[in-house]
């Protein structure tokens, strides 16, 4: 990944200068009122760091998928609940580029923040245009990219930014995540094993079979255990798979077997009707589901599996829920793993909004070593790869270490 090789935001001298602030502050919302605000409390220590520097910060994010200007996607709410947390006033300007915008950010004084409209309303965005990027870092005199959840995609306010404005440099959350990567990826302690759950088998494959060859254990659970044991043959009742993928998770199983890697799939599930059911929840074995019945959730057979096969290890890195987590009625699974994974001497990183959310709910969260709201993205960095928005950042003189000092 590279991570010590980038320039870091503690590095700048930031006095009297204007910050163009990438976070992702890409929070759920229940209409106008934000459900959930970890993403915004993950961006503040960097956002704080570059006001106590003397700097001015323009800061900016996407929300959700926008066809267009779309009032339901205002970074509005978001801007009050920062004005509350940072205890200062924060401006939403009334667009992400443009001269408006441009007079706005000039007269910003060291230690005010202008939050931009949502990136996505100009489609230059997630275009990368040229001309966008170029508007956009017209606002700023220096780069800080704090949104490693997003630094897969070559994005404008990612990756085009920093072709005109630097130095570029990574935020605070930026770098504790290329730090846990690179705990992870430099000589990790063994066993390391690697646990995924979660519904969205499409977004992960390609991704574990680059990752089955540095893993010691594989534990599958969640909906995307059942396109795995389809592809075994299995009867997985109305249960979620992706029919599609089955030849793809074969060729994995199969690899993992070649490699002499063990893959642990659910022996049994906690079934229901349907999502919304809760009185007729039973236990059935996960390769025998009867068709009128879906698996929500990993039984008590497949926990115990999963909790003694973590026991000795020295790393273990987890993504994704092993069931329906959001339900409580099909909770049981991921808490009981939450807490097993706790308990683990060695180094544990969850990894994925989902995830971390059901930590929290088992309350163990501070007994994790690294908790990263990026999921899928976590994952690409331990393929090795660099990310484009972290390639883009500028290089640094000194090593990390070093500048630690």
């Amino acid at each position: 990944m590279g991570s010590n090789m980038k320039l870091m935001v503690a590095q700048l001298d930031l006095r009297g200068k204007r910050v163009f602030l990438r976070a992702d502050l890409n929070v759920p919302l229940l209409g106008d009122r934000i459900a959930d605000d970890a993403r915004i409390h993950s961006a503040l220590p960097t956002v704080e760091c570059c006001l106590a520097g003397g700097a001015s910060v323009v800061l900016a994010s996407h929300l959700g998928r926008p066809q267009g200007r779309d009032p339901r996607y205002s970074l509005k709410p978001l801007a009050f609940r920062l004005q509350e947390l940072l205890g200062q006033p924060v401006t939403l300007a009334p667009d992400c580029a443009g001269p408006v915008v441009e007079k706005l950010a000039t007269r910003l004084a060291p230690g005010q923040c202008l939050l931009l409209e949502n990136l996505r309303f100009h489609e230059g965005e997630t275009a990368n245009d040229f001309g966008f990027a170029r508007s956009l870092a017209r606002l700023a005199e220096a780069y800080v990219n704090d949104a490693f959840s997003v630094s897969h995609r070559r994005h404008a306010s990612i990756v085009g930014i920093p072709r005109f404005l630097r130095p570029a440099a990574a935020g605070l959350l930026m770098q504790r995540e290329l730090l846990a990567l690179a705990r992870v990826l430099d000589r990790p302690r063994r066993p390391l094993v690697l646990m995924l759950g979660g519904a969205r088998v499409s977004d992960k494959l390609s991704i574990v079979r680059h990752l089955v060859p540095m893993v010691d254990r594989l534990l599958i659970g969640g909906a995307m255990a059942f396109t795995f044991l389809k592809a075994l043959g299995c009867e997985t009742g109305g249960s979620c798979i992706e029919i599609d993928q089955v030849p793809a998770a074969l060729a994995i199983l199969d690899d993992a077997r070649n490699r002499d890697i063990p893959i642990l799939l659910p022996e049994d599930a906690v079934a229901a009707t349907h999502l919304g059911d809760r009185h007729h929840l039973c236990i059935v074995p996960a390769g025998r589901i009867p068709v009128a019945l879906a698996g929500f959730d990993i039984g008590p057979v497949t926990v115990s599996r999963f909790r003694e096969a973590i026991r000795d290890a020295g790393t273990v890195v987890w993504n994704g829920p092993m069931g329906a987590a959001e339900e409580p009625a099909f909770a049981s699974g991921t808490e009981s793993l939450a807490r097993a994974v706790a308990g683990c001497s060695g180094l544990t990183i969850a990894a994925g909004a989902d995830t971390v959310a059901a930590i929290q709910r088992a309350g163990v969260a501070e007994s994790f070593g690294y908790l990263s709201l990026s999921g899928v993205v976590f994952l690409e960095g331990l393929e090795g790869r660099e990310l484009p928005g972290v390639a883009a950042l500028s290089g640094m003189a000194r090593p990390l270490a070093a500048a630690a000092r």
